[in-house]
């Protein structure tokens, strides 16, 4: 599945009950909630099983990774924005920091 039909499938899954026009903090919020449960899980792995990967682990992990990706989608569909071009975006400038050399290093705009 490719990022356009993602966001278009994930789009029909909100139920826009709660979020209301341009309350974007309720989405915004779920998505740190959901990254914060990813890196929970991280954690976890390290304190309950000495950083030690099981498939079963994996697909725990791989679950809130989905919802972090659900709330994005959402984020994008309320500020009309397009996931994949974000991701395009996103790719064309880490190669750009990359092919100048500028990878490391601070700030947005290097």
């Amino acid at each position: 599945m490719d990022l356009d039909e993602y966001q278009e499938k994930a789009s029909k899954t909100d139920l826009g009950t709660i979020a209301k026009e341009n309350n974007f903090d309720y989405y915004a919020l779920g998505l740190v909630n959901e990254a914060g449960e990813v890196a929970g899980k991280i954690k976890k792995l390290h304190r309950d099983f000495d950083g030690k990967m099981t498939d079963d682990y994996r697909k725990e992990i791989a679950k809130e990774m989905g919802d972090v990706l659900w709330y994005l989608s959402a984020l994008c569909d309320k500020f009309d924005l397009n996931l994949a071009e974000i991701a395009q975006a996103n790719i064309d400038k880490l190669y750009s920091r990359k092919e100048r050399g500028l990878i490391k290093g601070n700030g947005d705009n290097r």
